[in-house]
């Protein structure tokens, strides 16, 4: 093992306060504590500069370790690790044991320092990370609507593909307006005039006061939070201008929209830190556990290591895929499926997007679909090309081909039709 460190400092993040641990090589010791404030952190870049301190590791502790590593950016080494991977011995835990196991692996180089994107990068990030929070926010409180108006005996999404949309929304509204069922009917589109009867039926049971005021909040805050998340998206794609062309080798892929795409790129950062697709499919954490033990080996579900967000976003991509017939992406999940059900099927589907977007953006290329297997130009057997062979070497390779032989009247009529 290399040893090149001669003196590291660990330090321990906490909310309101780090403790951090200067180790050298000899053994010698030096802990302090500081306060999680720009004051303290200052003081803290002082002391290790002015004990000449080769490298600085700490936990991405939640988002406390971002003030530390601008902080000291720039002037001394920085190691951020993976809590999950510097998890210390068993035994007796304290805060100072803690930083001088981290500064003892940073002293030894046995840490893997995390991949940290550019402030630029993790801004637009946290603006995909908000607008993903702010459409499950919105989704509870239409999930709220609909519970009130079950409740209530009012079955308007029997009759809408969605409740939310203009003309449901506008039902909605006269409901909360006091609008008698027979004038809203008639302010209904032309469109949704011959379920007018049904509609109306659906919407003649009152709401009690309680229940108004649920729906009335809800209604309220779907609206404020499309307004926010409209916004969210406009300034996310502002932030993206310069990444034009790879907005659009993600959204040529079946199933990637703007959405899609922007989370996708916010997440990744620079695919060229990943040498291989497997890498990047590793980093995500959407590869199977392995564990190996005497000479057998035993895989079980995704490792789940990396970032939560984009796992979620390459599941909704594979749902949004397979929605589109015909293409080589629904037939490696319908592969799948046949032999490993459903869920499996998906989340190999993701991880097959994934790796197929690592491949889009190294080359600079848009994605194309393979030609049909039925339109594919047969091609001759290795072991059947010479020049002769017999009529039933022939019907096999026409076969094989995608072509249909049938008999004839007699056995040494037959027609070959194309499939």
């Amino acid at each position: 093992m290399e040893r090149s460190r001669s003196k590291v400092c660990g330090i321990d993040v906490h909310k309101r306060f780090l403790v951090a641990t200067i180790l050298e090589r000899n053994g010698q010791k030096k802990t302090g504590k500081f306060l999680n404030s720009l004051e303290q952190l200052l003081k803290l870049k002082e002391w290790v500069i002015t004990e000449q301190c080769q490298a600085v590791a700490f936990e991405s502790t939640g988002e406390y370790w971002i003030s530390l590593y601008e902080v000291l950016q720039g002037y001394v080494e920085i190691i951020v690790a993976n809590s999950y991977h510097i998890k210390g011995i068993p035994g007796k835990k304290t805060d100072t044991i803690d930083s001088e196991w981290i500064a003892e692996l940073a002293l030894n180089d046995l840490i893997s320092p995390s991949r940290i994107l550019s402030k630029e990068k993790r801004d637009t990030r946290a603006l995909t990370r908000l607008r993903e929070k702010l459409v499950n926010e919105r989704t509870d409180h239409k999930n709220r609507v609909h519970k009130v108006l079950d409740s209530a005996c009012i079955r308007l999404s029997a009759h809408f593909t969605d409740l939310f949309g203009k003309a449901g929304l506008t039902i909605l509204k006269c409901i909360l307006s006091g609008i008698p069922p027979d004038e809203i009917v008639r302010k209904l589109p032309k469109r949704l005039r011959t379920r007018s009867d049904a509609i109306l039926d659906a919407i003649r049971t009152q709401l009690s006061v309680h229940q108004l005021i649920q729906l009335q909040t809800s209604v309220t805050m779907i609206e404020l939070l499309t307004g926010k998340i409209k916004e969210l998206e406009r300034t996310i794609l502002n932030d993206l201008q310069k990444d034009r062309r790879k907005l659009q080798i993600l959204m040529s892929v079946p199933g990637i929209g703007t959405i899609g795409a922007t989370t996708l790129l916010a997440e990744i950062g620079d695919v060229n830190d990943f040498s291989t697709p497997d890498k990047l499919a590793k980093w995500v954490g959407i590869t199977p556990r392995v564990y190996q033990s005497a000479n057998k080996l035993h895989t079980g579900s995704i490792t789940k290591q990396g970032s939560k967000h984009i796992r979620w976003i390459l599941v909704e991509v594979a749902h949004s895929c397979i929605r589109t017939k015909n293409t080589a992406l629904r037939d490696f999940f319908d592969r799948i499926f046949n032999r490993s059900g459903y869920k499996k099927a998906i989340v190999a589907l993701a991880r097959k997007i994934l790796k197929l977007v690592w491949h889009l953006l190294i080359n600079d290329e848009l994605y194309q679909e393979k030609n049909s297997p039925l339109t594919k130009s047969a091609r001759m057997p290795k072991h059947s090309q010479n020049d002769s062979f017999s009529v039933s070497a022939a019907i096999e390779l026409l076969v094989k081909a995608g072509f249909q032989v049938i008999d004839g009247d007699d056995n040494t009529d037959k027609r070959v039709l194309g499939t």
